[in-house]
């Protein structure tokens, strides 16, 4: 059986399913179906005041390279204001972190995650929109909050209270 990771990938411009995920739009670059589990690469529109909140997975690796504007990441022991060019990563192991769109423009991110199924939790939580389109973020009742937290455990997730970092 050929390794999938093996063998050249090429993705154009408006290849990969597009999705509202709490009301940022992600489009699956390349899953971790076509590398053999070994990587996700996602491109993330986040609009302002948008992004996830709180939330920690051991089991993967983490990391963005911002391509427009700017986001705020965070972590109990420190928060950064990552505008363009920059780079972040989150390290294995599980630090919680957020990161949160604070100007007026929608920020534009590309986020590699090592080994994949991040974007597995995204396909299951995440609604289909069309490239660049955003839906409102969902309203985060009990209900819906213990749904999600359910969903995200299942994907190697933990998701914490939005105030769990201020």
């Amino acid at each position: 059986m050929e390794n999938p990771a093996s063998k050249l990938m090429t993705v154009d411009a408006q290849d990969g399913p597009v999705l509202s995920v709490v009301g940022d739009t992600y489009r699956l670059v390349i899953t971790g179906k076509q590398t053999g589990g070994a990587f996700a690469v996602i491109d993330m529109l986040v609009p302002p005041q948008g992004g996830p909140g709180p939330h920690a997975h051991a089991g993967f690796q983490e990391s963005f390279y911002v391509l427009e504007g700017e986001v705020v990441v965070k972590t109990k022991s420190q928060s950064h204001t990552a505008r363009k060019g920059s780079f972040v990563n989150i390290p294995l192991g599980g630090v919680v972190h957020d990161f949160k769109n604070m100007t007026n423009t929608t920020a534009h991110l590309l986020c590699v995650v090592v080994p994949a199924g991040l974007e597995d939790f995204f396909q299951e939580i995440g609604q289909s929109v069309p490239a660049g389109a955003f839906l409102p973020a969902p309203a985060m009742g009990p209900e819906e909050q213990q749904r999600m937290r359910s969903i995200a455990e299942k994907y190697g997730q933990q998701l914490f209270p939005p105030d769990y970092l201020d």
